[in-house]
């Protein structure tokens, strides 16, 4: 049996949303990633090995649909996913049996705002020029917001959760525009989701600094 023998059914299609056709990759994907969403706002270290799961059905999703850098970051935040599995469990220091919710640093902005410039002004050229796609600057947008952000999730800064928003307004009506309806509705969930993991975290942060200002006074 090949490997396409095995990915040929997920991506036969399972329904039709305005009479477009909806593959089991893609729900698949619809599920797996609102689970991840919900877990990670809920600091549940299964977050991890099911948003792997969800970056491989949107691995074969995105190729198909012509979103290369969306297909690419899927592997990259696979090596993330890995990074940051590591670090909840190990990253909190002596003492300490997880990693604590904390804000992003003036020096960490500098360098993820430089990074993220460079990222999108790099891969929209890519993709313009090594590529068919027909929205390089939107993809490399979405690519490098989404690599901004986890970067922030693995190390449980607070501030990802806007950046995980910034990039989901970008891609609710980039995949509206791929007829990708099933997953713009998922991102829609997801900015609803990261509303919550932004308040649930905000408390966290806001716990873990409390004992700090009363030892300054």
């Amino acid at each position: 049996m090949s490997l396409a023998d095995i990915l040929g059914p997920l991506q036969q299609p399972l329904v039709t949303v305005l009479d477009t056709p909806v593959s089991w990759t893609e729900v698949l994907g619809f599920g797996s990633g609102a689970l991840c969403v919900w877990l990670v706002a809920r600091q549940h270290l299964a977050n991890w090995p099911i948003g792997i799961a969800n970056n491989l059905f949107f691995v074969l999703l995105f190729t198909q649909a012509g979103l290369y850098a969306d297909a690419g970051l899927q592997v990259v935040f696979i090596s993330l996913a890995a990074y940051g599995w590591w670090t909840w469990t190990h990253g909190g220091g002596p003492g300490s049996p997880s990693l604590p919710v904390r804000r992003t640093s003036r020096t960490e902005w500098t360098w993820l705002l430089a990074a993220g410039a460079v990222g999108t002004l790099a891969l929209t050229l890519l993709l313009d020029r090594a590529t068919d796609s027909t929205v390089p600057f939107w993809d490399a947008l979405t690519t490098a917001l989404s690599l901004m952000a986890t970067y922030g999730q693995c190390r449980k800064r607070l501030e990802s959760w806007w950046l995980w928003i910034a990039a989901d307004v970008v891609y609710v009506p980039l995949y509206a525009y791929k007829e990708l309806y099933l997953t713009a509705l998922l991102y829609v969930g997801f900015m609803a989701l990261c509303v919550l993991g932004l308040l649930n975290w905000r408390r966290g942060c806001a716990s873990l600094e409390q004992p700090v200002a009363r030892a300054a006074v």
